[in-house]
């Protein structure tokens, strides 16, 4: 028995060396593969040296013209290094190291089999050739401020136009910026071309193709406003006055205190905007009353308010992208304070000859229900489409009608779209609902209704700190879409994160689906 105990004690001996030499190979390659992964990455970080770069790169002026260019000297203190600009950023693992190995092996062989006494440097410093070898994303990674302090007008412009056209337009930032990594006192990029609004062959704007007149308005029907100076023209709708119930009962579907009580509103004509204020209507007023710098803001409400000053202090320049990158034209103007929209409203009352403004919450509401008296002007109940409440966890919301009338969470793909995917509402409106909120003309009162009495014609409220805004937008449950949901700005929290001192009046940092759209009050004639 002792020897057979014995025995089975020998005999696992060689199951355990084995299974502790699988595991001395497991660690010692663990450590191996790792000691691997660590030796390539210092040696990746050491051929990405500017000493590095210069080893190959044996151009006779390369590291002086570099050391002149506002990439190393400038005001910040902040140095770019030459894989900054020749190669695509490291957030974007993949691309970066392909490029990286793609260009090493052929820096190294190039200098292994070519003289560069035979290279025709002259050439290889032209725009053709550098466009192979700086990716668009680098610039655009360190760049995030296309209108940073001290731009000039026409770079203004210049930025303007290739941010809301960069898709369309072949080019990219270094076909504008040649001498910015590599200093040339001779260089001087010549204005776009081939651009609409430009005159072939120069940076003349061809002014031909600009409104010389508004739109003359003689009966009270829908009309399409034409901004003189510009290529911009949008569609007003004719709204008719009436008499209706603003605001909502305790019995609809996520009804809120503020909504009530209901009151008779009666409301005088007005035309007002199909669609929110486009980025083409909102870049035409930047462009034509824009300043460069910064103007105090005492000077800027003293000018607007000013009768007898000719020109309208417009925006200064945004930080970064107000269009959030999502594209400009049809899509509304976003970011913009309450400020910039009314001074908008006054730019576009003075280039015309007639009164636009921003309605009034009433005239919101009464357009938005298009006649209805429902919690929208489509079918439907707020329950059915809403994400919020209990059955939610077991139940998907429905989706369909509200998808085809509203841009909101469920269809927005997290940003605005484009007017022409809605449907419009009875009144010929589109997006009264969703995609972006929008400003009116009101302060903002919780009590408002309680203190108009029981009826109330062309009602504003004037006192308050923060103003109304109606709507909803392309991030809202269908809840907060309601005909009579209502809303207000959150000045400084919308203003947080902006790095301006002072804070911008024009530009919000920190809420992305904000706009408006217009109204224009009818002459005495029409009315």
């Amino acid at each position: 028995m002792a020897a057979n105990k014995n025995s089975n004690r020998y005999s696992s001996n060689p199951k355990k060396n084995f299974f502790k030499g699988k595991t001395f190979i497991l660690l010692l390659g663990l450590l191996l593969g790792a000691g691997v992964m660590i030796l390539a990455y210092n040696t990746s970080v050491y051929f990405s040296s500017d000493e590095s770069c210069m080893m190959c790169h044996v151009h006779p002026h390369v590291e002086n013209s570099w050391k002149l260019s506002k990439h190393v000297n400038n005001g910040s203190g902040v140095k770019v290094h030459c894989v900054d600009c020749h190669l695509p950023p490291k957030n974007n693992t993949w691309d970066h190291y392909t490029a990286k190995v793609k260009l090493g092996l052929k820096d190294v062989w190039s200098y292994m089999t070519k003289d560069s006494a035979d290279f025709d440097w002259d050439t290889k410093s032209e725009l053709e050739h550098a466009v192979k070898y700086i990716p668009n994303e680098s610039c655009k990674e360190c760049h995030q401020n296309l209108f940073p302090e001290g731009i000039t007008n026409d770079g203004i412009t210049a930025h303007l136009y290739y941010d809301e056209n960069e898709k369309k337009l072949d080019l990219q930032c270094i076909s504008c910026h040649l001498d910015a990594g590599h200093y040339n006192p001779n260089y001087n990029h010549s204005k776009m071309t081939g651009v609409p609004g430009m005159a072939s062959g120069s940076g003349a704007v061809d002014t031909s193709l600009y409104y010389k007149e508004p739109a003359v308005v003689t009966s009270f029907t829908d009309y399409v406003e034409q901004i003189p100076g510009t290529p911009v023209s949008f569609k007003m709708v004719a709204v008719p006055g009436g008499t209706f119930k603003m605001g909502s009962t305790p019995k609809e579907p996520f009804h809120k205190p503020d909504e009530a009580p209901v009151r008779n509103v009666t409301v005088s004509l007005f035309f007002m905007a199909e669609v929110e204020v486009t980025w083409d209507q909102y870049w035409a007023f930047y462009g034509s009353t824009m300043s460069e710098g910064r103007t105090p803001p005492e000077t800027v409400y003293a000018n607007n308010s000013n009768p007898n000053v000719d020109a309208i202090s417009g925006p200064t320049p945004p930080f970064g992208f107000p269009d959030q990158g999502w594209g400009g034209g049809d899509r509304p103007a976003i970011t913009m304070t309450h400020y910039a929209a009314e001074i908008f409203c006054q730019w576009l009352s003075k280039k015309t000859g007639k009164k636009y403004r921003l309605p009034t919450e009433a005239e919101w509401e009464y357009a938005a229900r298009g006649g209805t008296e429902t919690p929208y002007f489509f079918s439907g109940s707020p329950k059915d489409f809403s994400d919020q409440g209990f059955w939610r966890k077991f139940f998907d919301a429905k989706t369909d009608s509200i998808s085809s009338y509203v841009i909101y969470s469920k269809n927005s793909n997290n940003k605005t779209q484009e007017p022409e995917l809605v449907k419009t509402n009875p009144f010929g409106l589109k997006n009264m609902l969703g995609n972006v909120m929008e400003y009116c003309a009101d302060k903002y009162d919780p009590e408002a209704y309680g203190k108009g009495g029981d009826a109330a014609t062309n009602p504003l409220v004037t006192e308050g700190t923060e103003w109304v805004v109606r709507g909803g937008n392309y991030t809202s449950d269908a809840a907060d879409l309601r005909s009579a949901a209502r809303d207000y700005t959150k000045h400084d929290a919308w203003l947080k994160t902006d790095p301006q001192q002072p804070k911008s009046i024009w530009w919000y940092s920190d809420i992305r689906g904000i706009g408006f759209r217009v109204v224009c009050e009818p002459d005495n004639s029409l009315k």
